[in-house]
């Protein structure tokens, strides 16, 4: 088996195959992938109230032509001028914008590829510590979050139940389920 700097080295150079504002797509050798050409990569939230809580939001998502139920989530670096955000700001900051919640501290828990079959893009999930609801939240300009909190044991039938009325779930609320379900000892 080759190393990671061999298949890098031994590749395909690596051409663009359309740009636009945001993402380009890509392709080397036989494959193609997207790729993010505005941001440093994603930042996914689990969020937890003092009531045992858990935050989720919902929006229309285009590409999929239905509204999604997700984690607070954004990308980083994608403000202009914020180019080398931290990813713990862009975490609180996205907490912030999506559901009006701000974060004592957030702890990173695990970081990894989003699609590593279809883009580049990586994310990192974090843990929002000692949350309080500060702000109106619903996102900026342009988007239309609907903020959910939902008894943590509740979660999976909350969810069954939406998917039932037709709205997707993204899998990676399953994931930031488990962390939210370890974070308080369950």
């Amino acid at each position: 088996m080759k190393s990671h700097k061999e298949e890098v080295a031994s590749a395909p150079a690596k051409e663009t195959l359309a740009e636009g504002k945001f993402i380009k797509l890509s392709k080397i050798g036989n494959w193609e992938f997207a790729e993010r050409n505005n941001a440093g990569g994603a930042v996914v939230i689990v969020a937890i109230t003092k009531k045992g809580k858990l935050l989720m939001t919902e929006q229309y998502r285009v590409p999929v032509q239905a509204r999604v139920i997700e984690m607070p989530a954004g990308l980083v670096g994608d403000i202009p001028g914020s180019e080398d955000e931290a990813w713990a700001v862009a975490a609180q900051r996205e907490l912030l914008e999506e559901t009006g919640y701000s974060a004592k501290k957030m702890k990173h828990l695990t970081s990894g590829p989003v699609s590593a079959g279809f883009g580049n893009e990586t994310m990192s999930m974090f843990l929002a510590k000692g949350i309080e609801k500060t702000e109106k939240g619903g996102g900026v300009e342009g988007e239309d979050i609907v903020v959910h909190e939902v008894p943590l044991k509740r979660v999976p039938a909350w969810l069954r139940k939406k998917q039932r009325a037709g709205v997707l779930v993204d899998p990676k609320v399953y994931a930031c389920l488990y962390f939210a379900l370890e974070s308080e000892g369950a």
